[in-house]
């Protein structure tokens, strides 16, 4: 069987090693490759919403292949900081800042907040390019709370700080398999997978 070739435009490494498993779940056969395969791969993300710095990266991805393509967008918005750090969670503690940098100006900021004013939600949004059609999103939410102290060594970013509601464990400390069945990324994912899977039944 033909295998569709789907560019997913990140640089980064742990967005692929989480988004490629979870397309190729068994009712798709995509050829996941990554933008950075066909050129140099370095959008500027200027948007001002999740949905549009999604469609920025998916479209660099289509340009550069001339590919289907998808890109995600993700942010954290904390209740208690009114929104922030929102759509600028990866560079949330300065241009160049490390995952740790983000977690220590997140607790600071939060120092003294108890656990019930600590809520927060994790947001991803996955855009789909195809050439010469309109950009199609997909949305994922998962809801929580930012903890004490960091827990657990799995994940990236902000996932040893993001407590899942009802689960009393972070990111961090779930498996693999777990956080792919609830994060935000994974249902963005799974409702962009159907829809591929759908789109793709029409192509034949």
């Amino acid at each position: 069987m033909h295998r569709k070739t789907l560019v997913l435009g990140t640089g980064n490494k742990h967005k692929a090693v989480e988004i490629a498993p979870l397309l190729n779940d068994g009712s798709l056969r995509l050829d996941v490759r990554a933008a950075g395969t066909y050129g140099e791969f370095d959008p500027v993300e200027d948007g001002e919403t999740l949905e549009e710095n999604a469609i920025i990266k998916a479209r660099a991805a289509m340009a550069l292949s001339n590919e289907w393509s998808i890109a995600d967008d993700t942010g954290l918005f904390v209740d208690a900081l009114n929104g922030r750090p929102g759509i600028y969670a990866a560079r949330y503690a300065g241009i160049g800042c490390s995952f740790a940098d983000n977690v220590r100006k997140m607790l600071g900021e939060l120092e003294g907040f108890p656990p019930d004013r600590r809520t927060a939600t994790f947001t991803c949004v996955i855009a789909l390019c195809r050439p010469g059609l309109d950009p199609i999103t997909f949305r994922g939410d998962c809801r929580g709370r930012i903890t004490l102290r960091p827990s657990g060594e799995g994940g990236f970013g902000y996932d040893p700080i993001f407590e899942v509601d009802g689960l009393g464990k972070t990111f961090a400390q779930m498996t693999v398999d777990e956080k792919n069945t609830i994060s935000h990324r994974a249902i963005a994912v799974k409702k962009c997978g159907a829809a591929l899977a759908a789109l793709l039944a029409g192509t034949k």
